[in-house]
């Protein structure tokens, strides 16, 4: 299956749903990416993605990007600087164990959307919306992988 094909519209809407909610409270960001293949570790191409989309042009450098190869069946979550600072060092790795669970059960899109839910917590209690901002990304799902 093409990570173009891989959430039905159904899941696609309840993963954007879980974008809007989790960024209602907070001016940070939070993408999701899903590529067919990684050829390298997880991490890596999360961060070559993380660049690709221009998450580090966030103004308190707040964004995060949960990154999905579907067919290599890897995945990672990379928070920019800015909410690195603040955080745990386990956090994202707290995160992505809960989300592997959930994928283990074939449950991608619920896998996500809880990760996505546990990150917009932290993000609303370290960056909290205040009057004025604007959603600097876009909340869809890209997909692609590197050319």
């Amino acid at each position: 299956m093409l990570a173009i094909n891989f959430f039905t519209k159904e899941e696609e809407e309840m993963i954007r749903s879980a974008i809007l909610e989790a960024e209602k409270n907070t001016s940070g960001e939070i993408r999701v990416h899903v590529s067919n293949q990684c050829n390298d570790d997880a991490k890596d191409c999360a961060a070559w993605w993380f660049a690709r989309l221009k998450m580090h042009k966030t103004k308190l450098r707040n964004g995060v990007l949960f990154y999905l190869a579907v067919k290599d069946r890897k995945f990672a979550i990379l928070g920019d600087k800015g909410i690195n600072a603040v955080t745990p060092d386990d956090f994202w790795d707290r995160i992505r164990d809960m989300v592997l669970e959930e994928f283990k059960k074939e449950n991608f899109a619920g896998g996500l959307q809880q990760g996505i839910l546990m990150a917009g917590e932290q993000l609303r209690e370290h960056f909290p919306y205040e009057k004025g901002d604007v959603n600097e990304l876009s909340n869809e799902i890209s997909f692609g992988d590197k050319s």
